[in-house]
């Protein structure tokens, strides 16, 4: 039930891709997804962590409660990343966690359920890489409305230099 709510959410924030790795999920037969995610996004069920791929220059973060994890509201989330989150009550393997380019950890008391702990990390990305106006200093007073964005003048290729003797 879970990971079907981490599915649709992954979906609501607009995820990619959705992946397990060496799970018991059937992603077509989820009752908690109501969002019909299996016809609207990727998904991949690996069978082990040597079958896991990932796209190329995807950097793999694991989301895991570890002393040397980066706290997530100081994380920088990579453009281009895909996030794992272990079972509950057991985490990641420390096999997964040794295929991880980052350990990120949400500092609450004590676990959180799979479902909740992947929601909070997907907003936590769509606040720091989204284009959303500045809190107000009051509380309750509207945001400043974005500027209009500015592009600049396009980019054309370069020419390539020619190399001597041809």
């Amino acid at each position: 039930m879970n990971v079907g709510n981490l599915v649709r959410s992954a979906h609501a924030f607009g995820a990619s891709f959705v992946f397990t790795v060496a799970a018991n999920y059937d992603i077509a037969n989820s009752g908690s997804d109501t969002s019909d995610t299996s016809a609207q996004v990727p998904f991949y069920p690996f069978d082990s962590m040597e079958s896991m791929r990932l796209p190329a220059g995807c950097a793999l973060v694991g989301i895991e409660i570890d002393d040397t994890a980066i706290d997530l509201p100081s994380f920088r989330h990579p453009r281009r990343a895909a996030y794992v989150l272990g079972m509950e009550r057991i985490g990641l393997s420390d096999a997964m966690i040794e295929c991880c380019d980052h350990i990120v950890k949400i500092p609450t008391k004590f676990s959180l359920n799979l479902a909740t702990t992947g929601g909070i990390v997907m907003y936590d990305r769509l606040l720091s890489m989204g284009r959303f106006s500045d809190r107000p200093v009051m509380a309750g007073a509207r945001p400043e409305p974005l500027p209009e964005p500015v592009f600049g003048t396009p980019v054309i290729g370069r020419k390539k230099r020619s190399v001597r003797g041809s």
